[in-house]
């Protein structure tokens, strides 16, 4: 009896992390994405190619032996139509010299000093009109006489404060904490590449490690930059997150069914994209500064502010895929017009900020 050779068996082909078969997992039609994809492409094409244009303001002052306050005033010569922002001093410090205004870039500088030979800086009003239209927060940072650092944001819902003789952690946690929640939000080409990650892994699992290997690879560069290790020119950083944003596009693009490299190893890649952009978000924290005494706080809460703002963005995401689910639009709409409006935007925004650096 001759024996039979057993049934040849296919091996059973595994999906990559981020493929179509990993997406059965969530109970969100395409459609729905694609809506959701198109509606915040269109939104930031309306904002400006810039990261961040309107970064906050400071206000500086600097207290000599003798009572003499050194006031510098920074703010962008960019700024929201109708608004006006203005710093308010001490009314018990009256002016000593007449200011001088200096222009450095898109910044205005004002420079004048005061007198606070009566009363002394601690304990005196310090206030900013016109936050709530200027959409906008402002940086105070103090020096006292005796070489104590006091560092504050104020934003339109406080406005004002009181110099008080030492900072408060918790005051700078909370502070630095806002400045990198809206910090990320303002960031069109951050938020775009954060939702090009999600296109690419619908299911929890792998989005979950992917958007966590993107975290770890910016908070590594964004501490180490924002601590003075490594120092980089702005232009190109921001040319090579915009690259970024376009190469995910790229890939987003292609047949789904292809096991290309980017699919089969997301976290890698949005781990080596997270250090590029880990040093968009340093430029950022190096023009507010950094708490002397409170480095480690600040940093660590600025960071915390980023992570909360990129949650918080991808929550957005879902709801409105899935509210869109449940409205069953009448007309479909492919996701690849949404991966084609975001390439779009990013190959844009390549080009422009190429000609900036040349």
């Amino acid at each position: 009896m001759i024996p039979t050779r057993p049934p040849r068996t296919t091996p059973k082909r595994r999906n990559p992390p981020c493929s179509t078969g990993a997406r059965v997992a969530r109970s969100r039609s395409l459609a729905g994405i694609a809506l959701v994809a198109f509606g915040l492409a269109l939104w930031l094409a309306a904002t400006p190619s810039t990261a961040h244009p309107l970064a906050p303001a400071l206000l500086e002052l600097k207290e000599n032996v003798g009572g003499d306050v050194d006031v510098l005033w920074k703010r962008s010569s960019l700024s929201v139509p109708g608004s006006n922002i203005q710093p308010v001093v001490p009314p018990a410090c009256p002016a000593r010299t007449a200011p001088t205004y200096e222009e450095q870039g898109v910044a205005v500088l004002v420079r004048w000093t005061i007198d606070c030979s009566e009363t002394g800086l601690v304990g005196q009003p310090v206030r900013v009109d016109g936050l709530g239209p200027a959409k906008i927060d402002t940086l105070v940072r103090i020096e006292l006489a005796d070489g104590r650092q006091i560092q504050r944001v104020l934003r339109r819902g406080e406005p004002s404060m009181i110099v008080p003789e030492k900072a408060s952690r918790w005051v700078v946690f909370v502070d630095y904490l806002s400045i990198g929640f809206g910090h990320i939000l303002s960031g069109p080409d951050h938020l775009l590449f954060v939702f090009g990650l999600f296109l690419l892994c619908v299911s929890m699992r792998p989005l979950v490690k992917t958007i966590t290997s993107f975290t770890v690879g910016h908070s590594i560069t964004l501490s180490l930059a924002a601590l003075g290790y490594t120092q980089l020119p702005p232009g190109p950083i921001e040319f090579l997150i915009a690259t970024s944003v376009l190469a995910l596009a790229v890939e987003l693009a292609r047949d789904e069914s292809k096991q290309t490299l980017m699919r089969r190893y997301p976290w890698p890649m949005a781990l080596f994209f997270g250090l590029l952009h880990g040093m968009g978000f340093a430029g950022a924290l190096r023009e507010i500064g950094l708490p002397q005494g409170e480095i480690p706080m600040a940093l660590f809460s600025f960071n915390v502010g980023i992570e909360l703002g990129q949650l918080v963005f991808i929550a957005g995401v879902v709801l409105g895929s899935l509210a869109i689910e449940r409205i069953a639009p009448p007309f479909p709409m492919p996701r690849r017009t949404a991966v084609y409006v975001m390439g779009s935007l990013a190959a844009f925004w390549t080009i422009e900020r190429a000609a900036a650096i040349l």
